[in-house]
């Protein structure tokens, strides 16, 4: 695309890429040559550039350090057999990353920073990109306040920056789940519905209590009864009841996922009956109990399918059947696999090719 505004390219002397195996690198912890940063002062966007990769010193007084003005969205990039590298859905983590501001008092950024920017990134990283079958670049737009003050108010100064990474399976094994029924993840009114820093910060706490009783992640719930199942971990969720694809409706309390709303594509586009509406535990554990609940799983950018293979709850666990056994959630995850690395015929239009 073309932009208006000016990005300063600064390269790095010697790529790092040689120092690695990015088909096998961890999750999230090796990071690509450059980064992308944009700066806001005096009511507008004015800086846009492109740097080696490298710590950034902040004054401890920071803004975003003290009051949560932090936004993040989590995309990625693929290549195929032919080494061309294209981005899934990146318009959706746009538009979403602005939703997200704007519950934040966080000023929009303009499509042609967003975009500008993290083409012109990738075209420079693109030996970055992972060709492995199940590999992908994670991409991390963010915004964060930067006015170097003590008080609570909006900040008048921000950055918004793209960093990447070479990135693999997220959970390398299906998942065990516990449905949480003390802690809560969102309330109504809140920022539950947004990408906001503190979403994740107070979820962590929660998650330990699981993890330290066998559990990979957790089944949030409605915070006022805790009986209408919402999110589990960091991702939408699934079920198949006999016949039916069931999932929460959207609500300012659930995250609107890119991932979920493909996942309700294809299933639409297959002619699988779907459900948006409050699910309750209840509901799950008698399909259960009567052999309907089919499949239960995750959906989200990092994880694509992650599928749940037991759910704790009220001190039981209840066993779900052999992943090996589910029809649509391994269909839909081969399907999207299969669409990002321009294995099949991208009939949704949702990848765009960069380089």
């Amino acid at each position: 695309m073309t932009s208006t505004l000016e990005i300063k390219i600064n390269k790095i002397a010697k790529s790092r890429v040689s120092d690695y195996d990015v088909n096998n690198v961890p999750f999230g912890k090796c990071f690509s040559d450059h980064m992308f940063i944009a700066e806001y002062a005096d009511g507008a966007w004015q800086k846009a550039y492109i740097e080696p990769y490298q710590n950034v010193p902040l004054s401890y007084a920071t803004s975003a350090l003290h009051y949560g003005q932090a936004i993040f969205e989590g995309m990625k990039a693929y290549k195929n057999d032919a080494g061309e590298v294209s981005l899934f859905r990146p318009i959706e983590n746009f538009n979403r990353l602005n939703k997200s501001a704007i519950r934040m008092a966080m000023p929009e950024v303009p499509e042609e920073i967003f975009m500008g920017g993290l083409i012109e990134l990738l075209k420079l990283d693109a030996a970055w990109v992972p060709q492995s079958e199940t590999g992908s670049l994670y991409i991390r737009p963010f915004i964060i306040a930067t006015d170097e003050a003590i008080g609570v108010k909006a900040s008048e100064t921000y950055k918004f920056i793209i960093i990447t990474c070479p990135a693999g399976k997220y959970y390398s094994e299906p998942i065990k789940v516990l449905v949480e029924t003390n802690y809560f993840r969102a309330v109504h009114g809140g920022v539950g519905f947004v990408k906001a820093a503190g979403n994740y910060g107070r979820s962590l706490y929660p998650t330990k209590l699981a993890q330290q009783k066998g559990y990979q992640q957790v089944i949030w719930t409605d915070s006022k009864t805790h009986q209408y199942v919402e999110e589990s971990g960091t991702m939408n969720l699934m079920f198949v009841i006999g016949d039916t694809l069931l999932t929460p409706e959207l609500s300012d309390t659930i995250l609107s996922g890119i991932t979920r709303n493909s996942v309700l594509s294809l299933a639409k586009l297959w002619g699988m009956k779907i459900e948006e509406r409050k699910i309750s535990i209840r509901e799950v554990l008698t399909a259960h109990g009567n052999g309907t609940l089919k499949e239960a799983f995750g959906c989200g950018t990092a994880a694509t399918i992650a599928q749940i293979v037991s759910i704790g709850y009220e001190g039981k666990d209840y066993d779900l059947p052999a992943v090996e056994t589910r029809k649509f959630s391994n269909k839909v995850d081969e399907t999207l696999r299969n669409i990002r690395k321009g294995k099949i015929k991208d009939e949704m239009n949702w990848m765009m090719k960069v380089h």
